[in-house]
């Protein structure tokens, strides 16, 4: 067990504390779960997601379809999925490489990533928000408005799983016994998150690019600063850290520390990605542009010919 005083923030994840308490206290989830209207539950959706997943195959077949369905549907939902589902293909070929210390260890780590997705997913269908984390339903709830660019959604699914769920995915599998191994994996995984937010942002300019809309640059550069307010390297090993104190702070003092931390850094890092420097004016002029380029369209394109 590790002294309570180690578990003080650093000084970067102070001024990212600091910055998310402060962009939190604009995020008002009852006002987003207000402005949702009360469709019913997408049956085939739920055929599709209610069920736990039960290995890599099964995830990486599951992802594959929810994909195809949402995109089939118009659904905005599916902007994110385009990215996260070529990831755990990437992941799956790595473990079939032998790239892991502990293949097992990576196998759970990519189900349990996976699973802590397809919870949100469902509770999101299904209305069920009060189990909703607020990343996700900021996310979601952005998706179902049709309010937010196509480079948003892809953010906000990046920063909701990576940001927010990374954390309680490593507290799902553990770290212990064998720490160091599992932090040499974790790494090795995070290698390949690098690779997808870095094809994100990539097949996001190309596909911009190519169906002709201009003035995008602000909301994807730094890409880092809209993705989390640590940054990506920063918050990758933020959830390691979270991890280590779950697991070695007192229960009664880590889980609550560490969830007023997970939560605040990702829920302000969403606020972050909705609330871009545009204009109204041109928040409109960039989403018309979508509509008749068919944007979602160009990135699916674009990150299928990255990945």
């Amino acid at each position: 067990m590790i002294p309570i005083r180690t578990a003080a923030p650093t000084l970067t994840e102070a001024k990212a504390l600091l910055a998310g308490l402060r962009r939190t206290a604009d995020v008002d989830a009852d006002a987003v779960v207000a402005e949702l209207a009360g469709e019913e539950p997408d049956a085939g959706l739920l055929d599709l997601a209610s069920e736990p997943f039960a290995s890599v195959d099964d995830v990486a077949e599951r992802l594959a379809r929810t994909e195809s369905y949402l995109r089939e549907r118009g659904d905005r939902r599916a902007v994110f999925l385009t990215v996260y589902s070529r990831m755990t293909a990437a992941v799956r070929t790595a473990i079939d490489d032998g790239a892991f210390v502990d293949p097992e260890w990576a196998a759970s780590y990519l189900v349990a990533f996976a699973e802590r997705y397809r919870r949100a997913l469902v509770a999101f269908e299904r209305w069920a928000f009060d189990s909703l984390p607020r990343p996700w339903l900021i996310a979601f709830a952005a998706a179902a408005r049709g309010e937010t660019l196509v480079a948003q959604d892809a953010l906000l699914g990046i920063n909701a799983h990576i940001t927010y769920d990374l954390t309680y995915t490593l507290g799902d599998i553990g770290i212990d016994p064998d720490r160091d191994a599992k932090r040499e994996d974790h790494d090795r995984i995070n290698a390949i998150l690098a690779r997808l937010v870095q094809t994100a942002q990539d097949a996001l300019v190309e596909a911009y690019a190519a169906v002709g809309i201009a003035g995008i640059d602000r909301l994807l550069d730094p890409l880092d600063d809209r993705l989390a307010l640590l940054g990506l390297r920063g918050v990758r090993e933020f959830a390691w850290r979270n991890a280590v104190l779950r697991a070695d702070l007192p229960d009664w003092v880590g889980e609550p520390y560490v969830d007023w931390r997970t939560e605040t850094v990702a829920t302000g890092a969403a606020a972050v990605v909705v609330a871009p420097e545009f204009d109204a004016a041109e928040s409109a002029r960039l989403r018309d542009a979508e509509a008749d380029a068919d944007a979602v369209t160009a990135f699916g394109e674009a990150v299928r010919r990255r990945m």
